[in-house]
C-alpha cells in the first residue's frame, strides 16, 4: 500500500440552502499527526456554533494543519447548478493547498471527487462523521459560510441571514413575501 506524505480531507456546505454561496473547505494534515490530535472532533452538523468556533480556533493555531475554502455565488448557482458550483468551489480550495497530487491521499464526503490529478482519492459516504479530517474540513467550511452569511446580513437586514444563515425557514419565507428576493437569493432553488 503507497504511503502518503498528506492526507486532505475535502467536505462541503450550503447545498441546500435557497440564498448565499455554496463552500468547499479543504484541511490538509501530515499522515503522521495522528487522531489524538483531533479527540472530540466531530462532523459540523453534530456541534454547536461554540464547539465549531472553539474548533475552527484549534485549527487555525495548528502549525501542521494547513486549510483553505472556495466559494461560489448564488448567481453562479443559478446559472450553472448547483453541482458545477461545488466542482468548481472543489477544484479552486485543493488547488489553494498547493500539495503534489503524487504525495496525498484525498479523502472526500458524499458524492464529492477531487480532480483526475489526484490519483490516491477516496469517497466517503458520511466521511465527515467517519474521519476525522473530513469532519475537520466541514468544520472549516461552515464556520467560513456561516461568518459570510452573518456579514452579508448587515448588508442585507431584511432577510435575517445571521440567523438561518440563507436555509428555507418559515421566518426568511415571511421575510421573502414581504420583501421580495436580493441577490444572494438563489432564483432556482425559491418556492414562492
Amino acid at each position: 500500500m503507497k504511503t502518503h506524505r498528506y492526507i486532505i480531507g475535502i467536505d462541503e456546505v450550503g447545498r441546500g440552502p435557497i440564498a448565499g454561496p455554496v463552500t468547499v473547505g479543504a484541511v490538509c494534515i501530515p499522515r503522521t499527526l495522528g487522531r489524538r490530535h483531533f479527540k472530540g472532533v466531530k462532523d459540523s452538523k453534530k456541534l454547536t456554533p461554540k464547539q465549531r468556533n472553539l474548533w475552527f480556533s484549534r485549527i487555525r493555531k495548528m502549525r501542521k494543519v494547513h486549510y483553505t475554502t472556495s466559494s461560489v455565488s448564488s448567481r453562479v448557482i443559478d446559472e450553472k447548478g448547483i453541482m458545477y458550483a461545488i466542482r468548481r468551489a472543489l477544484h479552486r480550495s485543493i488547488a489553494r493547498l498547493g500539495i503534489n497530487p503524487r504525495t496525498c491521499l484525498v479523502l472526500l464526503d458524499g458524492g464529492l471527487a477531487a480532480p483526475q490529478r489526484f490519483v490516491y482519492q477516496r469517497t466517503i459516504v458520511k466521511g465527515d462523521e467517519k474521519e476525522h479530517v473530513i469532519a475537520l474540513a466541514s468544520i472549516i467550511a461552515k464556520v467560513t459560510r456561516d461568518r459570510k452569511m452573518s456579514t452579508l446580513g448587515k448588508k442585507y437586514p431584511h432577510y435575517g441571514f445571521d440567523a438561518h444563515k440563507g436555509y428555507g425557514t418559515r421566518k426568511h419565507y415571511a421575510r421573502l413575501r414581504v420583501h421580495g428576493s436580493c441577490v444572494l437569493h438563489r432564483k432556482s432553488f425559491l418556492k414562492i
